[in-house]
């Protein structure tokens, strides 16, 4: 039998380990798309703090715990400065079910490569991508800003709007592979992922998730040359950089959640395991990226439009078909 204490030693030094390796890679990833977009557009990026401008992450955290932390007169004070934990607290723990290597055998004992190998796990990815919104929407509200209360309306409206696509674009999944548990669905995509099994799927997943990640073309939350920048405008110092810590730490999320439903996980060729799981997450997140530097901004009636009219009705045939096609191969 397992002791308790062992198991529960062994989940804080791997939600520990996580919890180091995400806020590092968030850091720097927010230097990628710096230097990224810098390319894109003819310029240099940032290249002044350290080697190739390596330590600019770390000045920018020195800078943003020294900027003033402001507070509005008339905000709601718990609220208003809770929301920006919430939304990245929210984006943190959604990374406890997700299996980024295959079972290690250390000492005749297995080793799973998750922090908790729920057999419900797509149901927690999708109960807290839901619980993200708040974050947006009291951040606005709190504020007692018109442009910040707009932003967080945007927000909740949309985020709402693209995540039915979303869990629908994800039914599919769950039907081939038969479970709801993150690491089973990986096992399940040994030999083909479902990425070439149910393309439809993972384009409106994909979408969908961009729409999560409220980046361009889907950043209608924020806005700047309508609303100054939406539900954080009235934000300074380290809580202004939560909600980006949050924004970008939601960016590996969804690359690992693209990687584990539809990329096969760490499955792969030649390369160990989590190294095939790291490189396909960073090659979703310079997808986002590279979106973010070639679209423009789309209105709010397109948003809206595209998500109702468009996503959920091909995400509801999607599931027809596939139950259709599961069934006649059963």
């Amino acid at each position: 039998m397992t002791d308790p204490l062992l198991t529960l030693l062994l989940i804080l030094a791997k939600l520990g380990a996580v919890f180091g390796v995400i806020l590092g890679l968030a850091a720097y990833l927010v230097l990628a798309e710096r230097k990224l977009l810098a390319r894109m557009q003819l310029r240099y990026g940032p290249n002044r703090a350290g080697p190739f401008g390596l330590m600019q992450p770390l000045a920018d955290v020195i800078k943003l715990l020294t900027k003033e932390d402001f507070l509005p007169a008339t905000a709601d004070k718990w609220l208003f400065l809770l929301a920006p934990g919430l939304a990245a607290v929210t984006a943190l723990l959604t990374f406890a079910v997700v299996p980024f290597g295959p079972p290690l055998e250390i000492f005749g004992q297995t080793l799973p490569l998750v922090v908790v190998d729920l057999n419900v796990g797509v149901l927690y990815f999708l109960g807290l991508s839901s619980l993200a919104v708040y974050g947006v929407a009291l951040g606005g509200w709190a504020s007692n800003s018109k442009y910040a209360l707009l932003g967080s309306i945007r927000g909740l409206s949309q985020l709402i709007s693209y995540e039915l696509a979303m869990g629908l674009s994800l039914v599919p999944v769950v039907m081939m592979a038969r479970s709801f548990s993150l690491t089973e669905i990986v096992m399940a995509q040994e030999k083909l992922p479902y990425l070439l099994l149910n393309p439809l799927a993972f384009l409106i997943f994909l979408i969908s998730v961009l729409a999560e990640s409220k980046r361009t073309p889907f950043d209608l939350p924020e806005a700047e040359n309508e609303l100054v920048a939406g539900f954080h405008t009235e934000y300074s110092g380290m809580r202004f950089g939560l909600f980006f810590v949050g924004e970008y730490i939601n960016m590996i999320i969804l690359g690992a959640m693209v990687t584990v439903f539809f990329l096969g996980g760490w499955h792969g060729p030649w390369l160990p395991g989590v190294v095939w799981f790291v490189v396909k997450v960073l090659a979703v997140c310079t997808f986002f990226i590279w979106v973010r530097g070639s679209l423009p901004r789309l209105r709010y009636d397109q948003l809206m439009h595209f998500g109702w009219k468009i996503l959920l009705p091909l995400s509801l045939l999607n599931v027809l078909v596939t139950g259709a096609i599961l069934l006649g191969l059963n």
